[in-house]
């Protein structure tokens, strides 16, 4: 599929807030690990082929096993997921799939046993940028395979 529109090139000031979110997740505590797990989560999700690449590119330079990325769509199932990892994950379900999941209060308390309220902010943001960039390089076929981790 040929990319659409080149939106990073030719149109800058529309991803600016987006950009401003990525800043303030790079400068949280949340581990960049955990992050780029979520992401690929909510990019599993999504279908978004252009983000897993990036994002499996960027878990993999960071340290992270092939192991854990290839089963992370059974991430429930497995045994390799820490408990902050898999609370982490299940919030991204269900802000991802928010019409067939809720955000429950329940589900709240239980994550925020792993979470501070400041990462609590930061991973939830983390899941709304993903949710963003996976609809913009979907929306604008973001061209798979080109992305180059720095």
């Amino acid at each position: 599929m040929k990319q659409r529109l080149n939106y990073a090139e030719r149109f800058p000031k529309g991803i600016k807030g987006m950009l401003e979110i990525e800043n303030y997740l790079r400068k949280s505590s949340l581990d960049p690990k955990l992050l780029e797990l979520v992401k690929m989560r909510a990019s599993q999700m999504n279908g978004c082929a252009y983000c897993l690449d990036m994002h499996s590119k960027d878990a993999r330079q960071m340290g992270e096993t092939e192991q854990r990325l290839y089963v992370l769509n059974a991430w429930s199932e497995a045994p390799f997921y820490s408990d902050k990892e898999k609370a982490a994950l299940e919030w991204t379900e269900a802000l991802t799939y928010i019409h067939q999941h809720t955000a429950t209060d329940e589900l709240y308390a239980q994550v925020k046993t792993h979470f501070s309220d400041e990462e609590m902010m930061a991973l939830t943001m983390a899941i709304v940028a993903i949710n963003g960039w996976n609809r913009i390089s979907i929306g604008f076929a973001t061209e798979v395979g080109t992305y180059e981790p720095k």
